[in-house]
């Protein structure tokens, strides 16, 4: 398939679903659910959101996140995507990609986009995320959504990149996936091991939240003996990549590594727009 037949739509649909059904350590995928979400529900939502992520240059960002969500909530009963596409309405405004680009599109924000994305949060956490306790959004809507997000910016990564460029996902996602791919590695392995490293560099926004920065830096620590396995040898990264699945997937799955998730998710759908990515295996 060429990516010149693809629409903004299904780009962002197929980013969705790559990133789900690669067997990322902790996360739901085509071989896990969780009791609450599963692998279907991501599916769904997937197919949601293509037709909003279609009308993206018409739309704002803060619109674009309000509407994705909102198409999410009417077919799946839980937050599913919230995350990703904090990351994926930006991208999908922006003319090029690096951390250089992104700051026009954040300049762009008004605080019409601050009250749609604050009502976008607010509508997911309906589904149990909690994504609003972890950006203090619990008052109304401020003018400047950049400063609402600066003040998250220690405890939210995803927030974070509203103010810094975009600068982790394009150096420690969008960049080793797309370097992974080049050395000829298949996708799937290329999105898992992309994840881990993610991971081992950025203790976990989510289980931060969930389970406290100890447990978020202990799951990093984890990680990156995952990252020099795969350096001493194909058993060893396989045993040990084993193992954190494992870790993670205990404590009724509240170490799950979502926002890392997010991350890849976000660098698939870079990946698909520039024409890098592979949708063929």
């Amino acid at each position: 398939m060429k990516m010149a037949q693809q629409s903004l739509g299904q780009m962002a649909t197929l980013a969705c679903l790559l990133e789900v059904s690669a067997p990322k350590p902790g996360n739901v995928h085509r071989g896990a659910d969780f009791e609450d979400l599963t692998f279907y529900d991501f599916q769904t939502s997937a197919v949601a959101i293509g037709p909003v992520f279609d009308l993206a240059k018409q739309l704002r960002v803060g619109s674009l996140v309000l509407a994705a969500i909102q198409a999410t909530q009417s077919v799946v009963s839980t937050n599913t995507n919230l995350g990703l596409m904090l990351l994926m309405a930006p991208l999908a405004k922006a003319t090029v990609f690096d951390e250089t680009a992104m700051p026009i599109v954040m300049n762009e924000l008004t605080a019409a986009d601050a009250q749609d994305i604050y009502q976008a949060i607010a509508l997911a956490d309906a589904g149990g995320m909690g994504e609003v306790e972890s950006m203090d959004i619990t008052d109304a809507a401020p003018d400047s959504l950049l400063e609402a997000m600066s003040a998250a910016q220690d405890h939210d990564l995803i927030a974070a990149q509203y103010g810094n460029g975009f600068v982790d996902l394009f150096a420690d996602a969008v960049r080793p996936l797309r370097e992974k791919l080049e050395a000829g590695m298949i996708l799937t392995e290329a999105i898992v091991e992309t994840h881990v490293q993610f991971m081992s560099r950025h203790p976990d926004s989510l289980i931060a939240r969930k389970c406290g920065v100890e447990i978020a830096e202990e799951a990093a620590r984890r990680a990156r003996v995952v990252v020099d396995a795969r350096a001493q040898g194909l058993d060893f990264y396989v045993r040990d990549l084993s193992e954190l699945d494992f870790w993670l997937r205990s404590d009724g799955h509240r170490r799950n590594p979502g926002t890392t998730a997010d991350f890849i998710g976000a660098a698939i759908f870079v990946g698909l727009i520039e024409g890098w990515l592979p949708t063929e295996q």
